[in-house]
């Protein structure tokens, strides 16, 4: 498997985009998608298609993603539950290439539910939660409802976006190193749901483990404004 860490180019915008989870809409269509195309542990048995697409403006970055999926859940009910169970979309990131293995994850699951964690040392052990008031400064619209139980096991659509305001990051990390054209973060961005009937992990950037593990900085990709 190649195991080189890949490039992805974060489009500058005219202006803000609203939230509605429209993969379609106007505002995303010029900008290019990167695509899941790496898996951890074994070749999974159901390997969901799964695009996504990253654009920033002066106050904030927006990613929106496209999941052809099956065997699709949502069962988390608050803020910091662990939604990797469920049908999950991850992105994981160091806002500066000055800033060694610490990172943030936030991890939503396909029915708008979140998890989000600043990691200041790099070790999961040693996360840092991020507050409450300050996550719901995150937009987010998916397609999905809230809660989905059962399972739905047949082939299903479906889209989750959100805009991510640099004040919650800056709030976390004040050496972070603010979007602008030339500037570079480390990132990740992953598929999962651990406890689906049909489990699998994919990732963006490759991760070199033997074993599903997505919190790995060493392993992130570069994600480059401009």
């Amino acid at each position: 498997m190649d195991t080189e860490p890949l490039e992805y180019c974060v489009a500058r915008l005219s202006e803000p985009i609203q939230m509605d989870a429209n993969w379609d809409k106007p505002a995303w269509n010029k900008v290019e998608p990167l695509t899941f195309e790496h898996h951890m542990g074994q070749e999974p048995e159901h390997r969901p298609r799964v695009l996504a697409k990253l654009a920033w403006d002066d106050k904030a970055v927006y990613i929106i993603y496209h999941v052809d999926d099956r065997y699709v859940r949502a069962l988390a009910k608050k803020y910091q539950d662990p939604v990797c169970r469920d049908s999950c979309v991850e992105f994981f990131f160091t806002p500066g290439s000055h800033l060694g293995l610490a990172y943030f994850n936030i991890e939503v699951n396909c029915g708008g539910m979140m998890l989000f964690h600043w990691q200041p040392e790099g070790d999961q052990d040693k996360a840092v939660q991020i507050a409450a008031e300050d996550a719901e400064k995150l937009e987010i619209a998916h397609t999905l409802p809230n809660i989905v139980d059962p399972e739905i096991e047949e082939p299903t659509t479906w889209t989750l976006e959100y805009r991510m305001p640099f004040e919650v990051i800056r709030k976390y990390c004040p050496d972070s190193a603010n979007p602008s054209t030339g500037v570079n973060w480390k990132a990740n961005l992953y598929k999962c749901g651990d406890g689906t009937s049909h489990p699998h992990w994919l990732t963006w950037s490759p991760v070199n483990r033997p074993m599903p593990q997505f919190h790995v900085p060493e392993c992130f990709g570069t994600i480059k404004f401009v």
